[in-house]
């Protein structure tokens, strides 16, 4: 469940910073100012939260059947 967890952050981290740069705020990339990685950042950031609402959701699904 843990490793899940922490994928499903670093994929928020990773897209994070893939926007920022596809956005030109992080420079000094390859990937600065590029619309593709403006495009594919938000697209992992939003698969990272999935990732983690669903690793929550069975989460409180287990603890409910354990009462």
């Amino acid at each position: 469940m843990w490793p899940l967890l922490v994928v499903g952050v670093i994929l928020i981290a990773v897209g994070l910073v893939w926007t920022l740069q596809g956005f030109n705020v992080l420079g000094g990339s390859a990937m600065s100012g590029s619309s593709l990685w403006a495009t594919v950042g938000p697209i992992v950031v939003l698969i990272g939260i999935v990732l983690i609402v669903i690793v929550i959701a069975i989460a409180m699904r287990r603890r409910r059947g354990r009462r």
